[in-house]
């Protein structure tokens, strides 16, 4: 279907819409129905918007977007400014992640202000997933899940905090800071083991918890270990505890064949995803005289 003439018709609204927005400033035009010009440029430029989204013009609808939500600020639609500028960043994502960005967190001063802290919490996750696939800047993506998450905590709304709080431990321990990443990981661990639906999940975030420690240091692994199984007893007879321990054996006999074993008796009923190969792959490198894979 051409969308052409949508796009056509877009640029005409807008062009109307300026010329309602700068009739409403003159000093006539404020004495005769000036906020009502503004109301009506307002939905003009969402019109142009959806049109521009029809003709897949993104920049373009973004662009009409945040006029609108300009408008209705200064109109005092607060709710209303704070759509548009979502509307603005969805539309911006296809084209220009930064500037959706910016939008995005336009919504959010809005909503922050008025005190909706769970859509400013979802927005902030929107924000932080631009960061991981289009920008790729973990650091950024990490900063904006633990402001999604603190806003969730502040909620109440837990599970959705734990799972911005995963996202961060996840990131944090791919940039070697590990400290942080345990930090979570135990306190994930420990907030999901007495929920009968949740603490099956439990034994995942103390297994990854051991694996930062088993980077760090071999000690620090087996007195977690310890630790894990005094405050859980359902891990020790889990696959991932005996894994740990069976790979904390290789490393102290500097053992690379015991410990690739080990691994692909793990993986060959549970499949390694992409963070548990990094991060076997960096303990592993620290057997003296390793290849460095988990062949």
């Amino acid at each position: 279907m051409d969308n052409s003439g949508k796009e056509k018709e877009a640029i005409q609204l807008m062009a109307e819409a300026d010329k309602k927005v700068k009739s409403s400033g003159s000093f006539l035009g404020g004495m005769f129905g000036g906020n009502q010009k503004v109301e009506e440029a307002c939905e003009m430029y969402a019109r142009a918007a959806n049109m521009f989204k029809m003709a897949k013009n993104w920049s373009a609808a973004g662009s009409a977007f945040c006029q609108a939500a300009r408008l209705h600020m200064q109109l005092q639609s607060k709710h209303d400014s704070a759509t548009s500028f979502v509307d603005a960043g969805n539309a911006y994502k296809k084209a220009d992640p930064q500037e959706a960005i910016n939008c995005l967190n336009a919504a959010i001063d809005i909503y922050t202000d008025m005190g909706r802290f769970t859509i400013a919490a979802k927005h902030h996750i929107t924000i932080a997933e631009v960061y991981e696939s289009e920008l790729v800047d973990i650091e950024k993506a990490i900063a904006h899940y633990e402001q999604a998450a603190d806003y969730y905590k502040g909620e109440e709304s837990n599970s959705s905090a734990n799972k911005c709080l995963l996202k961060v431990a996840s990131y944090s321990a791919q940039l070697e800071q590990y400290p942080k990443a345990i930090e979570i990981y135990e306190q994930v661990g420990s907030n999901t083991m007495d929920n009968p639906l949740l603490k099956y999940s439990a034994k995942e975030y103390l297994f990854k918890a051991a694996l930062c420690h088993f980077i760090v240091d071999e000690l620090n692994a087996k007195l977690a270990m310890e630790k894990y199984e005094e405050m859980f007893p359902a891990f020790s007879d889990s696959r991932e505890c005996k894994l740990v321990k069976k790979l904390l054996e290789a490393h102290e006999e500097q053992n690379s064949e015991a410990f690739t074993e080990a691994v692909k008796e793990f993986d060959s009923i549970s499949r390694l995803d992409q963070w548990l190969t990094t991060m076997l792959l960096r303990i592993k490198k620290t057997i003296q005289g390793d290849a460095g894979d988990l062949k």
